[in-house]
């Protein structure tokens, strides 16, 4: 294959979670961009509208589908409403997720819970449904679940997210261990600190801003398209025997001390 070739996404569809904005609606827009078409995602069907019709504006196509993906009766309904459309996923990105800043001596278990089902629980699930049709239709498959640095490391106060984000690394190798043989590729992105709105308060915060980017080798917050490019890779055929993988996009902050 030529270079365009393999990283051609024409007649793929992607699902892609928690879609409604930041790092996921950029991978979405990455995503049609090279050829997909997009089903968005997101718990509010009102603002999910309108991100779609933006979307739109600019050219891409399309789908939205609301529904908790926490919720396994709300994710199998939704891939049972794709199979009656004749909508067959080939590309899933877990995206979806929520932030909790509170010590762990502070923390309820119901918090704990709903942090854990948002990021993992629900990749499972999604990852799940998404897979059995996959292996059905025979020709393969990818998914590709957001991790974080916290995959790898911690910090005080997100400890049910840094629990989440290092299980998120071993479910892809999971997947990959059961799925590859069917043609499936399932790897993780690991995101360092990305200027979103789940990080506003961390953005405004001075001295954390300047922490983040004295310990960043690049010296600044990603960007919401800096995970565009990985995302094109992990969707595409070029990535067609890469398996159980997490490839970080920190700007360097896990290389050094």
């Amino acid at each position: 294959m030529t270079a365009p070739t393999l990283f051609d996404l024409s007649g793929k569809t992607a699902l892609v979670t928690g879609s409604s904005g930041g790092l996921g609606l950029a991978m979405a827009r990455g995503l049609a961009e090279a050829g997909a078409r997009v089903v968005l995602n997101g718990r509010d069907g009102t603002k999910l509208a309108t991100t779609a019709k933006a979307f739109e504006a600019e050219g891409c196509r399309a789908l939205t589908r609301a529904f908790d993906v926490a919720d396994d009766a709300a994710v199998r309904c939704a891939f049972e409403r794709f199979d009656a459309e004749g909508v067959a996923i080939d590309i899933l990105v877990n995206n979806a997720g929520v932030q909790l800043r509170k010590p762990m001596l502070d923390l309820t278990t119901d918090e704990w819970r709903g942090v854990l089902d948002v990021h993992l629980t629900a990749a499972f699930q999604v990852g799940r449904e998404a897979a059995r049709r996959m292996i059905a239709r025979g020709r393969g498959g990818k998914i590709i679940n957001i991790g974080s640095l916290m995959s790898e490391v911690a910090r005080a106060t997100i400890a049910p997210y840094a629990a989440a984000k290092g299980g998120m690394k071993m479910l892809t190798r999971s997947m990959s261990a059961e799925w590859a043989q069917h043609n499936i590729q399932a790897n993780a992105i690991g995101p360092g600190y990305i200027a979103t709105e789940m990080n506003r308060a961390l953005l405004e915060d001075p001295k954390f801003d300047a922490w983040v980017k004295g310990r960043t080798p690049s010296g600044r917050w990603g960007r919401p398209e800096d995970l565009v490019g990985v995302t094109i890779f992990l969707a595409s055929a070029a990535s067609d025997y890469i398996n159980g993988q997490i490839v970080y996009v920190d700007g360097g902050m896990l290389a050094v001390l």
